[in-house]
């Protein structure tokens, strides 16, 4: 049986701002409704990732800002180091940690994303 993560709920103060952000640098936005008062679910995809990140009103109680670690990989970590300058955010400039090639940036309420490039081994 697989078991896979397809969906990561990040915590945002300001539902239009983070959406606005997140497609800003390139997540689709794939669904957005609200089926209450009390709810409502943004879906985002990262181009080409089989996992999205849901953002939204009535849908994780974690304190807005409160996620760190969230890791994307790319093809080039200094192509997304230019992309997210290009877009407004404030991104580490690429750095070598060993295991990889990293950048790394926050959204508006200060969630944490690594972008991370995979080493080539030999």
């Amino acid at each position: 049986m697989d078991w896979k993560i397809e969906l990561v709920a990040i915590p945002v103060t300001d539902v239009d701002r983070a959406k606005d952000f997140y497609t800003g640098i390139g997540f689709n936005a794939d669904h957005d409704h609200s089926p209450s008062e009390d709810i409502r679910f943004v879906q985002l995809t990262p181009p080409g990732s089989g996992c999205s990140i849901c953002i939204g009103r009535g849908i994780t109680e974690a304190a807005p800002g409160s996620v760190e670690g969230m890791q994307m990989v790319v093809p080039s970590a200094e192509k997304a180091y230019h992309q997210l300058i290009e877009a407004g955010v404030d991104a580490t400039p690429v750095r070598d940690m060993g295991w990889g090639l990293f950048t790394f940036f926050s959204d508006p309420d200060g969630n944490k994303w690594a972008v991370q490039e995979l080493p080539k081994y030999n």
